[in-house]
């Protein structure tokens, strides 16, 4: 349904929560990768996470962005950021120097900060795990708490002590919603999959990248500039990043929102990463993954071929081909968007990248027979206007064309079926690396 501004009720605020704090056995497995990395490290360290909601009919987002960096307090980089980004490209961030006003669980996707307590003197300590909406009302003044399931929180634009000259345009916003996950990352009845692969276990990738659900849906509220949107069934997305930057370049397009097909989502994205920690070492790489009624079609470097044409503002043209499929996403965003901030290796959160909602997409997707012959009609032809778009990383000038190439010996090691999640899962929990 079309979201409504100005309405709601207690009792359907009463009911949302319950249903997000009270989950059946049987809903969707969490993906590789859902749990925070920090392992106690003094060196250079961030994980991000980014959760959107769109409000069907509307043509417009949300997205609230959460970052940690140098957890142990120990740089100039140390903080807590928490973006949102909304309506026509509107913005608000507020930050913190003090680590320990943020706590994460490493072995499933559930963290929070609290900024200011509620009651004056109390100290800004962390609640430490997902509670029930009145009891995080009652002890968080300014924070947040984010699971796959519950959302919630208060911020105040407070951008001192973070890195650029990029102010919030709205003054405050507060949300309370649950989510009812319908596709991580794979067939949602399959074992869930690691987007860059079981290597992404391993120190090998700078950064790593996890999206732990493709699809959702959103039902709650957020007030924001003075005005609450109230929604039901919205589409909603998730991903994280973790390790010591971003890549030095970055493009990425995501929706969940197509015309007259609801069950269909995309994820495309190509990366100039780093290999093994070692300087200058760094390679093309990308992908386009789609959830569609019920299947999982994933082109990647090591199973095809991901080449891309991306402008650096306004044009994202992405082909893939495997043996089973063939597609192309060729995207257009006519307004000029807004600067995120982004972990940076240097700066610290840092404005790095630029993004908008307001995006026109199509996707289009083609069988391949066992000839490699692909079909005369592609089997996906889809479109929609609230697809999120955005380039990242340089600055860069020119259109980036490349194909993805992903180094050998990485190729054939990562299409090895290991199980590194299913591995991690056996050790006594006290062994288990955080993370999985």
């Amino acid at each position: 349904m079309p979201f409504l501004a100005h309405g709601g009720n207690h009792e359907h605020q009463r009911r949302i929560n319950c249903a997000a704090l009270h989950q059946s056995a049987g809903q969707l497995r969490s993906t590789p990768h859902s749990g925070y990395h920090y392992d106690g490290r003094k060196g250079r360290f961030f994980e991000g996470w980014y959760f959107k909601v769109t409000l069907p009919g509307e043509g417009q987002s949300f997205a609230l962005i959460y970052s940690i960096e140098d957890p142990a307090g120990n740089t100039a980089q140390s903080g807590v950021g928490a973006q949102v980004m909304g309506p026509d490209d509107s913005y608000l961030l507020q930050y913190g120097k003090d680590v320990r006003s943020f706590w994460a669980d490493p072995h499933a996707l559930a963290l929070g900060a609290c900024f200011r307590p509620r009651g004056a003197g109390r100290p800004a300590a962390p609640l430490g795990r997902m509670v029930p909406e009145a009891h995080f009302n009652a002890a968080v003044e300014e924070g947040y708490q984010a699971s796959l399931t519950w959302h919630q929180g208060a911020l105040v634009a407070d951008e001192a002590g973070a890195a650029g000259n990029l102010p919030s345009t709205v003054l405050g916003a507060r949300w309370a919603f649950s989510v009812r996950p319908v596709s991580g990352w794979g067939a949602a009845h399959e074992r869930q999959r690691a987007t860059a692969g079981w290597l992404a276990a391993l120190p090998v990738f700078e950064p790593h990248w996890q999206i732990v659900m493709a699809q959702g849906r959103a039902t709650g509220w957020i007030e924001w500039g003075g005005q609450r949107y109230d929604f039901e069934d919205a589409p909603s997305y998730a991903e994280k990043n973790w390790g010591g930057g971003f890549p030095s370049r970055w493009f990425w397009v995501q929706c969940e929102a197509f015309e007259g097909e609801p069950d269909a989502a995309l994820t495309s994205v190509g990366a100039r990463r780093g290999v093994l920690n070692l300087p200058g070492v760094e390679e093309d790489v990308g992908l386009i993954g789609i959830h569609w009624r019920g299947r999982f079609i994933e082109l990647v470097p090591w199973n095809g071929s991901v080449s891309w044409e991306v402008a650096p503002w306004g044009s994202w043209r992405i082909f893939a081909r495997s043996s089973a499929y063939e597609a192309l996403v060729e995207a257009t965003c006519e307004r000029s968007g807004t600067p995120l901030r982004a972990p940076t290796a240097t700066d610290g959160l840092a404005p790095f990248c630029r993004d908008s909602f307001n995006g026109q997409v199509r996707m289009r997707v083609w069988e391949r027979d066992s000839s490699g012959e692909r079909g005369a009609a592609p089997m996906i032809d889809t479109r929609s206007s609230s697809c999120a778009v955005e380039v990242g990383g340089g600055p860069w000038w020119d259109t980036w064309r490349t194909t993805a190439e992903m180094k050998e010996p990485l190729r054939s090691l990562v299409q090895l079926p290991v199980d590194a999640e299913g591995l991690a899962s056996r050790l006594p929990k006290g062994l288990r690396p955080p993370g999985l």
